[in-house]
This record gives structure tokens, sequence and C-alpha cells, in this order.
């Protein structure tokens, strides 16, 4: 019984470490849920803030830098830069 409740605790935990954003992506309409967003993806949140009228973050991730636009009205990705 323990190891299939282990086995079933990775299974459920393993899709929200491997998620990636992307432009589907929805992230939420305050930057603080953007952040929460991201750091529960298992991005690291470098710098956030408000350009242009949306919500702008930097973060890395697995050595890899990466920039989002997000939408406050509608918390959708408008702009996703990858950087190697």
């Amino acid at each position: 019984m323990r190891k299939f409740a282990l086995i079933t605790l990775i299974a459920l935990a393993s899709p929200a470490l491997a998620e990636d954003v992307s432009m589907d992506s929805k992230l939420g309409n305050t930057m603080e849920e953007v952040q929460a967003s991201l750091a529960a993806m298992g991005y690291e949140v470098r710098k956030a803030e408000m350009e242009d009228g949306k919500i702008e973050v930097y973060f890395v991730r697995d050595g890899k830098m990466g920039e989002v636009y997000v939408s406050p009205e509608t918390g959708a990705v408008t702009k996703l830069e990858l950087k190697g």
C-alpha cells in the first residue's frame, strides 16, 4: 500500500514539475499571481515589473533564461522570449 501511495504521489507531482510556460499559458491577473504560477512551474523569478500595461517577468530554469509578458486583463501570455 505504501509503495502504491508513493508512486501515485510521484505521478501526480511530476506533470507540474515538467510544465513549461507557453503562449497558451494563463498565469494570473496580478504580478504576484504570475510570479506564483511561474514558481509553481519550477521557474526562479528574477525580476517582475509593469511595462506598457503588461506584467513583465524575467525567469530562469535549468540554466535557461526567459522573459514573459502577461495581460493583467486576461492573465494570458502575450509575449514569450526564451534565451539559450
